[in-house]
């Protein structure tokens, strides 16, 4: 079956949401990776956008990967999982691909594992807050929809991209 010009767009929306968030949140563990204790002249900026750059791309090679396996239609915790897997790797990549030369024994783990727990963390919360609220307290705004998902797209939009 051939894809339509709007699935088009929005799995190109889809993709460029999640690779736009994966280095937003790299960028960001990055910065807070590097202590309180640092000044704002002192902190890995050039380091930070080299690793929030390689996650858009290691998340945008795992979300070409997910469409072409066929596992984009899934519940809102079971998509919350894989966006936290996906987020956790594309950081650990980023570090690596940033390390230059990668030496095993050498590489810096606790760094790049804790950049990775912060841009997970970071994940997780973003995914919570773009669900919304399931239960608001009476007179607030409805609930949220069952098919409620992490993305921060249209609704509209993230349906029409990850359709069977």
């Amino acid at each position: 079956m051939a894809w339509s010009r709007a699935r088009w767009r929005a799995v190109l929306l889809d993709l460029l949401e999640r690779a736009g968030w994966s280095a937003g949140q790299v960028f960001v563990a990055t910065l807070l990776a590097g202590g309180a204790a640092t000044t704002a002249g002192n902190l890995p900026w050039k380091y930070a956008l080299t690793l929030a750059l390689s996650a858009a791309v290691s998340s945008a090679i795992l979300t070409v990967i997910q469409y072409a396996s066929h596992t984009t239609e899934l519940g809102f915790w079971p998509d919350v999982i894989v966006r936290l897997g996906k987020t956790f790797l594309a950081s650990l990549a980023a570090s690596i691909a940033a390390a230059g030369v990668f030496d095993v024994t050498a590489f810096d783990w606790t760094a790049a594992l804790n950049v990775a727990f912060l841009a997970t963390l970071s994940a997780l919360g973003k995914g919570l807050l773009a669900r919304g609220n399931p239960n608001p307290p009476p007179g607030a705004a409805a609930p949220v929809p069952a098919q409620s998902s992490p993305s921060t797209l249209p609704t509209a939009t993230y349906a029409e991209a990850i359709r069977a």
